[in-house]
């Protein structure tokens, strides 16, 4: 059993693999705050509760992006697991080509999904991860990490806007059916969600100007298919994506 960890800002999502099927999957809140044995005591709980008590995880694989966190999980895996994880680092073998000026400055997340999405769908594609930050990933046809771009996230550009007007109150993320509305909550659902949906697709518009071609656009993270019911540009969306590309990495390492 193979257990696989991508620890976000905000977010922690958790995979149980036999094998290449996933078993169960789980998103917990990313808290630097918690000690090694509430996290051990989280996930074990988590594992044993996912009906597989009778077969024990033999491998942990992590990616993370909160440099801290490490401090936390590496220790907690070998107190509650006995085991050393894997971590995805440079280092470690991807299987593709990472055309950056500095490979070590690109996300541990970036990588992960480039290599899921590759082995996937084999073809040229831009990779929209929709988490605390919005990345734009380009791979080529030969499966070749090219670069991106980086945005804020949804929920951080909500975020501000509230933070900054204090008359402006807090509100669900909800598509309103126009973008001319009657009334304060609907004008800001409308501006956050219509002008996120704007700002994916003239990215992704962009991208595909300045390699001539128009590439696959695969969307993941949390609120992928939120953004995809108002996005034009998102061809699909596939959420499974980061934890796929943690096992596929995994299994060329091991």
């Amino acid at each position: 059993m193979l257990l696989v960890m991508d620890v976000g800002n905000t977010n922690t999502v958790l995979g149980l693999y036999e094998g290449d099927k996933l078993l169960h999957d789980w998103r917990i809140r990313t808290v630097i705050d918690h000690t090694i044995d509430e996290y051990g005591v989280l996930i074990l709980n988590l594992y044993k509760n996912g009906r597989t008590r009778a077969k024990p995880i033999d491998d942990i694989i992590i990616s993370c992006v909160v440099p801290p966190m490490m401090n936390i999980l590496v220790p907690m895996c070998e107190k509650y697991f006995g085991i050393k994880p894997m971590i995805v680092e440079p280092g470690i073998k991807t299987g593709m080509p990472i055309f950056y000026d500095n490979p070590r400055e690109v996300g541990a997340d970036r990588i992960v999904n480039a290599v899921a999405a590759y082995e996937k769908y084999k073809r040229e594609m831009i990779i929209v991860d929709f988490g605390t930050a919005t990345t734009f990933d380009y791979i080529s046809a030969k499966g070749e990490y090219m670069g991106g771009c980086i945005a804020p996230g949804v929920m951080i550009s909500s975020e501000a806007l509230f933070e900054k007007a204090s008359k402006l109150p807090r509100v669900e993320l909800y598509t309103p059916r126009t973008v001319v509305t009657k009334d304060t909550v609907s004008a800001i659902q409308a501006g956050i969600m219509y002008g996120y949906a704007g700002l994916v697709d003239g990215i992704v518009e962009r991208i595909s100007a300045e390699i001539h071609s128009s590439p696959l656009v695969v969307a993941t993270g949390g609120l992928a298919t939120l953004i995809q019911g108002v996005a034009r540009r998102i061809d699909l969306v596939d959420e499974m994506l980061t934890i796929e590309g943690l096992r596929i990495i995994f299994q060329r390492n091991k």
